[in-house]
């Protein structure tokens, strides 16, 4: 097996090793292509308007001055092209990938854009709140082992796979569960500061309420009731966004 690994916390991220080292007890036959800065909440995006650079940090490493996307096109087009990878894994994200979140993340948009190429991807992040002590070893003890149950059949074509850790320590993780998207209250806000100037600027950030109060109130069955009661979260997501209900619903609306 070929595997691909990217992320969207840069080249030098902590979890970028972490999943080098899941992706080696599958196969020594590992390349990573990752940005090389911090690409978080670049979403689905493509460098269209500038040229950008690869290095070329080891074999088969390679950092791209883009976007997780770039990083994925530039490999199955360019790097990888005369032999192309049969899996992509993309993470471990530094920070959660849950609810609504997952249309804001580069993390999922590269496993994204490897479906759309026609090739199994999953995305994995591992979630934390309020300046906690990041748990890696917890991805790295459960990673294979979650790894191992996808690939035991066929990732449909048409769908990715996004794994969420809760951030604990690896004997304290109660199980795995198979999870829906959630929902959660939106809750970023514009901070508003002064430079020494005295001109406002502006930072988008989080509100008061995060994932760990929110789970509570989250609905059973749910990728953040899962992970908020200390299970790794597993939800299958569609490439293809239609919905179906609505679109029965207006072709009789037209017809």
């Amino acid at each position: 097996m070929r595997i691909l690994i990217t992320n969207d916390d840069g080249i030098n991220a902590p979890g970028l090793k972490i999943l080098e080292h899941i992706a080696r007890t599958l196969t020594d036959d590992v390349w990573i292509v990752a940005p090389e800065h911090d690409q978080s909440a670049v979403s689905h995006s493509l460098t269209l308007r500038t040229p950008f650079r690869i290095s070329e940090i080891s074999p088969k490493k390679y950092a791209v001055l883009g976007t997780p996307t770039d990083c994925i096109l530039t490999a199955v087009r360019l790097l990888m092209a005369e032999n192309m990878p049969d899996l992509v894994l993309s993470g471990v994200n530094n920070g959660a990938n849950l609810a609504e979140d997952v249309t804001y993340s580069g993390t999922v948009a590269a496993a994204l854009e490897a479906t759309i190429l026609g090739i199994p991807s999953i995305a994995f992040s591992l979630t934390i709140e309020n300046l906690q002590p990041v748990k890696w070893a917890t991805a790295e003890h459960w990673g294979p082992i979650v790894l191992n149950k996808i690939l035991k059949n066929p990732i449909p074509s048409d769908v990715l796979i996004n794994v969420n850790f809760p951030n604990v320590i690896h004997k304290s993780v109660e199980g795995i569960k198979i999870t829906c998207q959630g929902q959660r209250k939106v809750c970023d806000r514009i901070h508003e500061r002064e430079d020494p100037r005295g001109i406002p600027y502006y930072w988008i950030g989080p509100g008061s309420q995060r994932y760990d109060d929110t789970w509570k109130l989250a609905e059973f069955g749910t990728d953040i009731e899962a992970v908020g009661t200390k299970y790794i979260s597993i939800t299958p997501l569609s490439v293809d966004m239609t919905h179906k209900k609505t679109l029965e619903l207006l072709k009789e609306q037209f017809s």
